[in-house]
């Protein structure tokens, strides 16, 4: 009797949410009493659904150049409708518990007066309010164009959720500061497009030649996004912290440490990868549930940094 052999799921993705989740308690450990608000455990959810709705949108960017695409556009539709659904989802609860602790009362006590208030009068709820129209009208553009097998460009959708990733985080703290709205948005964005392409391809791709084509130019996107990721943040946390010793005792400072660590960990997986992985798959040496496997990995390792992130942005 031959034995069967066990192929690894795309499903198993959806341990980036448990390990997003475990990247906010982490940070809770590093800073309590200091932060993070309970809403990181919603952000961080949010950050990752919106980074690979943008992430899917990049695939056909990556190959642009190819005569024959190796992923049809009109594929695609239908995943970005029910992630950017799952989006818009995460996005309306963390509206809802942004107005329950403006207003200081449960979400369950939050009144539609009160939450009608949040949303037309404070700018904080008219920025949610904002982000939650643009993740569902990349979920009604996505279902209308699965609907009708369309083959519309995907730019707009690209935009869209680019709009929605960007609009709280350079409202922010660093908005007061020269260029710190630029470099937030950088930021963000770099980190976006580092994990976003890298799930959508581990959620799609079911052929070698697929990973073949796309994991090569991932590859030299990623390292651009690394380093974007680290001037970035370099100036943002000197901006914030002030000194040295704030790294230690602040919360905010020990959750920083935390997401350094995590950064310099998948910078070194990356490199690691980057020497065989990339170069194999590209040469069609590698089973695309190989890739798989290995693309998991590293987006489940990924979640937990962006945990720590979202846990930082609500930390004091």
């Amino acid at each position: 009797m031959s034995g069967t052999v066990r192929r690894t799921s795309p499903g198993l993705l959806l341990l980036a949410a448990p390990a997003g989740l475990a990247g906010v308690g982490l940070a809770w450990l590093l800073a309590t009493p200091d932060g993070p608000e309970a809403s990181s455990l919603i952000r961080v959810l949010s950050d990752c659904l919106g980074a690979t709705v943008l992430g899917v949108t990049v695939l056909t960017w990556l190959q642009r150049s190819q005569r024959r695409p190796v992923v049809d556009r009109s594929s695609l539709w239908r995943p970005l409708a029910a992630l950017a659904g799952a989006w818009t989802i995460a996005e309306a609860a963390l509206l809802v518990a942004a107005a329950a602790e403006t207003s200081e009362v449960g979400a369950s006590a939050l009144s539609s007066t009160t939450f009608g208030r949040f949303v037309g009068q404070i700018s904080a709820g008219q920025i949610g309010a904002a982000v939650v129209g643009c993740t569902a009208a990349v979920t009604v553009v996505a279902a209308v164009a699965f609907r009708r097998d369309a083959a519309w460009p995907l730019t707009p959708v690209a935009v869209l959720a680019t709009v929605a990733l960007l609009a709280r985080p350079v409202t922010g703290h660093m908005s007061a500061q020269a260029l710190g709205s630029v470099l937030v948005a950088a930021h963000v964005l770099a980190a976006a497009l580092w994990l976003g392409p890298l799930a959508a391809m581990a959620l799609l791709l079911r052929a070698r030649g697929a990973w073949a084509v796309l994991l090569p130019r991932y590859s030299d996107l990623a390292w651009r996004c690394v380093a974007a990721l680290a001037v970035t943040g370099v100036v943002d946390a000197a901006v914030k912290l002030g000194d040295v010793e704030a790294l230690v005792l602040t919360g905010y400072g020990r959750i920083l440490l935390a997401k350094v660590a995590a950064l310099i960990g998948l910078g070194a997986l990356g490199w690691w990868w980057r020497r065989n992985w990339v170069p194999a798959a590209g040469a069609h040496r590698v089973t695309a549930d190989d890739s798989l496997r290995r693309a998991v990995v590293e987006v489940v390792a990924m979640a937990v940094a962006f945990g720590l992130a979202a846990a930082l942005a609500t930390t004091a």
